[in-house]
């Protein structure tokens, strides 16, 4: 199976020297489509993430049963992108003051979180959370 967008086979291994960090917030259509744009970015795949169960259900989301967020997964080349850019594109293409909403979008699978895979994007990611808690 291919990326409709990129063309990318889906089953092939991610480059060894690319990272990937995910974000909800908001809808993961909107939301990825912030992110597939930036030079840099190898590929952008939408999920859910942090819920109680495995494998759920559309449906079983959007009646807040399991707990999960909307996600987009970004893999991209650091050697390109810098975290510092991916995690400016995801503070500026939300309002994570809204709680568990986006605008019109409302429920638990709104909220705005960030995961990562590494602790070379941990750190800066801790950073960007703190400067702009400060700057709301």
């Amino acid at each position: 199976m291919k990326h409709f967008l990129s063309g990318i086979d889906l089953s092939s291994d991610t480059p060894t020297d690319f990272n990937e960090i995910i974000f909800g917030a908001g809808c993961f259509w909107g939301v990825e489509r912030k992110f597939w744009v930036l030079e840099g970015v190898w590929l952008t795949s939408v999920g859910y993430a942090g819920g109680n169960s495995i494998n759920p259900t559309y449906e079983q989301v959007c009646y807040e049963e399991t707990n999960h967020v909307e996600v987009v997964k970004v893999v991209y080349d650091p050697a390109v992108i810098k975290i510092d850019t991916l995690l400016k594109t995801f503070w500026e293409c939300h309002d994570p003051t809204q709680g568990m909403r986006q605008g019109n979008d409302r429920g638990t699978q709104y909220r705005s979180v960030i995961y990562c895979s590494s602790e070379e994007d941990f750190a800066p990611r801790r950073y960007s959370s703190a400067g702009r808690a400060t700057d709301l």
